[in-house]
């Protein structure tokens, strides 16, 4: 287990390298966060093809060896029901409106804020609207987070009124939006009913997200900022596409396979606490000690309501 936590603990490290590495991007070109998130995502598809590819050829020759009564893996795309698609299609357009919202949010405002809003918030979200929608009634823990959480946020965003002299309005409401799509992925592949496979389920999302950006970057007049990139952009642009996208998630589904969910989750916690820590010290970026506070509050919060929230009771 140990090498599973591990492993995720690194996808998290990798993760946290995408809005630093965005921000100083963004700084340095005309690119906006939409057109990113659509490069982002161009450039990771091919990886995640392979590895699809790959995936179904290890299930096929898995069901050759051993046969069973049950149900044969999806070990081809024209397999999939067309009503199981509609749930991978649900998931793909929440990660499109996630890549852009997210990265949108890092464009405006500090790159801690964004991520501690848009990746904490989710799991006391989730924790909270998984009771009604499973039909249970939300624990006290679960309540008692969910403010907490919102306490924190309240604590970021006075940090950053008083870091950035402003209230930077729309970077703050861009990553609460992100956290709200997010909350709608994850509540979203908890009925994912096409039993896919990881990466196959990986690549059908992205490959829709990728659908869905591209005419709104089109239409928003993104693709005339991607001519005057220079080399060392498409480097920046290739990493993000690559290394945390790429490198990070195949970490993280390679450690989820002796790692606990509810322990796997906790550790995905580490991400926003290595953006912040990263935003210091490369981006200069300073939360204060309001902001230190609100970070600690919400991720206890976050933790709690992993670790202790929604006990399975039955809804009257």
């Amino acid at each position: 287990m140990l090498r599973g936590v591990l492993l995720i603990a690194f996808a998290a490290v990798l993760w946290s390298t995408t809005s630093i590495v965005a921000k100083f991007l963004f700084a340095s070109s005309d690119l906006g966060g939409l057109t990113l998130g659509l490069l982002r995502l161009m450039v990771a598809l091919p990886f995640f093809w392979l590895l699809m590819r790959r995936e179904q050829h290890r299930l096929a020759r898995q069901q050759r060896l051993h046969p069973t009564d049950g149900p044969a893996p999806l070990t081809r795309l024209r397999q999939i029901p067309l009503k199981a698609l509609i749930p991978l299609a649900g998931l793909g357009i929440f990660q499109a409106v996630y890549q852009g919202s997210y990265l949108v949010a890092v464009d405006l405002t500090g790159a801690s804020i964004a991520t501690l809003i848009s990746l904490c918030l989710p799991p006391v979200f989730v924790a909270l609207l998984a009771a009604p929608i499973l039909g249970e009634k939300p624990g006290a823990i679960t309540l008692v987070a969910l403010f907490v959480a919102i306490a924190g946020t309240v604590m970021l965003v006075l940090s950053d009124m008083k870091t950035a002299g402003t209230l930077r309005l729309a970077g703050i409401l861009m990553s609460l939006l992100a956290a709200a799509v997010y909350t709608g992925f994850n509540l979203t592949s908890r009925y994912n009913s096409a039993r896919t496979p990881v990466f196959t389920t990986a690549f059908l999302c992205f490959f829709t997200a990728a659908l869905v950006l591209l005419p709104a970057v089109y239409f928003s007049g993104g693709f005339a900022d991607v001519q005057n990139l220079q080399w060392q952009h498409w480097l920046m642009v290739i990493y993000i596409g690559v290394v945390p996208t790429c490198i990070g998630y195949l970490c993280f589904f390679d450690g989820m396979q002796t790692t606990p969910a509810t322990l796997a989750s906790i550790v995905v916690i580490l991400e926003p606490l290595f953006v912040a820590l990263l935003a210091w010290l490369i981006l200069g970026e300073e939360l204060g000690t309001i902001g230190l506070a609100g970070a600690l509050i919400l991720t206890v919060a976050v933790v709690v309501a992993s670790r202790y929230g929604n006990p399975p009771r039955p809804a009257s």
